[in-house]
């Protein structure tokens, strides 16, 4: 049976993210990536007294017909490259349209990528320097491992850091580009009893942070380590605010899935510890949430705003933040139930944030138009703008 439509606004976020009873406007109409939003100025005012950080969402979808899509990145032009876990294909994302939304068109297959269970193709980044070198980072799993590759586009990938362990279901896979212009790369544990979390000589379940030839960037904890951080389960999702923090998912816990901040060096306790705990060897999360709710993939920051896309909890998990990084109130769902599994996410060059479905795979019921790629507009561009 099909999931049910999506209605044409986005839902309530508490007083984060509301949409007033005296709205009248729609989803933004269709346009080419990196545009401006045709979006409105919002038809309410905010009553005396209450709560000033309310703010109206409107969603539309950009594209349609995906297949798991799994990494997004954007190029320079505000073309957006996604990948697809399973066919091991890079798409391209507008900047043109077609009657769908944005056309969606086939850059290459990675016949690299081996697909099965959590693994094949993953995250992809973009070089900072892509204007002049035209070269994007790739993460994908293999017969035997799960490794970082660079290619330009349409030639041959070139691994630069290999021998990550690979398992059924917890591949990490995530990269990203942080504010140093290293390159930063999430991997999974993959065992049963976390084993390979807390071994300082693997790779799995850490965070990396390595130069564009796959080194080991200076300043690491650990002199000729690539490791960042450890103690973690499964990272898909990285992402820094303006002050230069790092936040990062924890998914396939036993119990909890939590939003971290990632700080070097530190030790975020898997599998001693889920959630927040009491031995003080180990990082307690920002927030967790019971795994029904949650099981997060993606993650962005918007202005104050910081986002987590949730698959087993179908839904985006919303905090709202002070310049200085403290949350303010309870996280807020958003899009709850309306869309499915959800699994990429990315704050788009525009100022809006970029989603995806994940609902062809297993765990999932395919709407006829999944899988595909939501866009978020909020009233005044952001959290924090005034």
């Amino acid at each position: 049976m099909p999931r049910r439509r999506v209605r044409a606004v986005a839902g309530t976020l508490g007083a984060v993210l509301a949409v007033s009873t005296a709205c009248t406007f729609g989803p933004p109409d269709p346009d080419v990536a990196g545009a401006p939003p045709n979006l409105p100025a919002p038809s309410y005012s905010t009553p005396p007294g209450s709560d000033d950080t309310e703010q109206e969402v409107a969603v539309s979808v950009l594209a349609k017909g995906l297949d798991v899509p799994w990494g997004m990145a954007f190029l320079p032009d505000g073309t957006a490259l996604v990948t697809e876990r399973d066919t091991a294909r890079i798409v391209q994302v507008g900047p043109e349209t077609d009657p769908e939304g944005l056309k969606v068109t086939e850059v290459q297959r990675l016949s690299e990528a081996v697909s099965g269970g959590d693994g094949g193709l993953l995250g992809i980044a973009v070089s900072p320097a892509y204007a002049k070198d035209k070269t994007v980072y790739v993460y994908y799993t293999t017969a035997t491992d799960n490794r970082v590759a660079k290619l330009v586009l349409k030639g041959r990938p070139a691994p630069i850091l290999t021998g990550i362990p690979r398992s059924a279901n917890d591949n990490g896979g995530q990269l990203a580009f942080g504010p140093d212009g290293f390159l930063y790369v999430t991997t999974g544990d993959g065992t049963p009893t976390g084993t390979q979390a807390q071994n300082a000589k693997s790779l799995g379940g850490k965070i990396l942070r390595i130069t564009t030839a796959g080194k080991p960037a200076p300043g690491n904890p650990v002199k000729n380590s690539p490791i960042w951080s450890s103690g973690h389960r499964n990272v898909q999702g990285i992402a820094w605010d303006a002050g230069k923090r790092m936040y990062a998912s924890e998914s396939d816990q036993k119990t909890y899935s939590e939003l971290n901040v990632i700080t070097k060096g530190r030790n975020y306790g898997w599998p001693k510890v889920e959630g927040a705990g009491a031995d003080a060897k180990y990082t307690n999360p920002l927030r967790s949430w019971p795994n029904a709710d949650a099981h997060c993939s993606g993650v962005a920051v918007l202005e104050r705003i910081i986002a987590t896309a949730c698959l087993r909890g179908e839904r985006l998990w919303i905090l709202t933040t002070t310049g200085n990084g403290t949350v303010l109130g309870q996280p807020r769902p958003l899009l709850a139930t309306e869309y499915g599994r959800l699994r990429a996410l990315a704050a788009a060059p525009d100022g809006s944030l970029w989603v995806s479905t994940s609902n062809q795979e297993d765990g999932g019921e395919p709407d006829p138009e999944d899988d595909r790629i939501i866009r978020l507009v909020f009233s005044g561009g952001g959290a924090g703008r005034s």
